[in-house]
Order: structure tokens, then sequence, then C-alpha cells
């Protein structure tokens, strides 16, 4: 059984992600293809309007790996700022691409590269940009 919990989305990030999954390569495809399928079911709002539990881009999270039984702290990033953010994790990785619009306590499972699944559920949403008043970051 997949799990796909409904998703918000803040307007901005999903202009932004549209971009970044139009210049995918053929390395970031599929996870590129499973972004834009997200992208379209979810509901999007503005960001003044985004709940406050909810996983927008920046957000720093904590998630189990159901599969794992292991518990992970992240800030959900665009690539180019994974360098400069301390335990980040892309938004074009499978993970990072499954947090996006999830709200605490939602389990989502999520395709991995190799034909894998994992299973992912937001234990907690440490810090929101949306819910700090930065609303065009």
């Amino acid at each position: 059984m997949t799990m796909r919990p409904p998703l918000i989305i803040n307007r901005l990030d999903a202009e932004r992600l549209q971009r970044l999954i139009d210049a995918a390569d053929d390395q970031d495809l599929a996870v590129a293809e499973a972004l834009e399928a997200e992208l379209e079911r979810g509901e999007v709002l503005d960001p003044e309007e985004m709940p406050e539990d909810v996983v927008s881009m920046n957000s720093r999270v904590q998630f189990t790996d159901l599969g794992r039984g292991r518990q992970i702290t992240r800030t959900l990033v665009y690539p180019h700022a994974l360098a400069s953010t301390e335990d980040a994790i892309s938004v074009m990785a499978p993970v990072g691409a499954a947090l996006l619009g999830l709200r605490i306590g939602d389990t989502i499972d999520w395709p991995l590269p190799g034909g894998g699944k994992t299973r992912l559920r937001l234990d907690a949403l440490l810090w929101q940009p949306e819910r700090e008043g930065q609303f065009h970051r």
C-alpha cells in the first residue's frame, strides 16, 4: 500500500522548484518527476497562509526512517545550499523530496533509486521560515 498524505506547498517554493525540475539532468530525472507529481497534487498557498506544522523549503525537520527505525534531523534545502547548511538534505534527493509539504505526524512511502522504497514519518518541525515571518527567502 502506498501512503501519500495531502500536501501543502508554499507558492514561492512551488515556483522555484518547478524551475529546478525543468532544469534537471538525467541523473536527477527520477526525483524531479516524483517531485513534479507532488507539486501537481499539492495544495499551493501563499507564504503568509502556510500552516505552522507543514514542511517548506529551508525548514529544519525531525523525521523517522521507519524501515531502519532511525530518527534523523535535517534542514531541507535547494541543491546549491547543501555545502553551506549544516545537516542539510537536498529537495532533489529522494528523502528530501518526500519531506516537502508534510505535516507533523504524516507518514509517506517514497520510491528510492534502484526500485526500493522508504517510509518516513515527520515527527517535528523544529524551524519553519514562514512561522518566523520569513516569507520571501
